[in-house]
């Protein structure tokens, strides 16, 4: 596999985690009424969305690929 088709890969995963986060977020604040499960997924998802931050700065800020 060619290095772009991996940073195109890793950039999807990134929108997948970020995809997952608002859903996560939305059914923390508003669907959820327990206290335990409301603040685990609103965990799961801040962690998510600050890793889909990050990898998206690597894979911009790694530059262009020469194949």
């Amino acid at each position: 596999m060619s290095p772009a088709l991996m940073k195109m890969w890793v950039s999807l995963a990134s929108m997948g985690f970020m995809f997952l986060s608002i859903i996560l977020i939305y059914l923390s604040r508003y669907k959820l009424k327990a206290g335990i499960l409301k603040g685990f997924t609103a965990v799961i998802a801040y962690l998510l969305m600050i890793i889909s931050g990050i990898i998206i700065v690597l894979v911009v800020f790694s530059g262009p690929t020469s194949s």
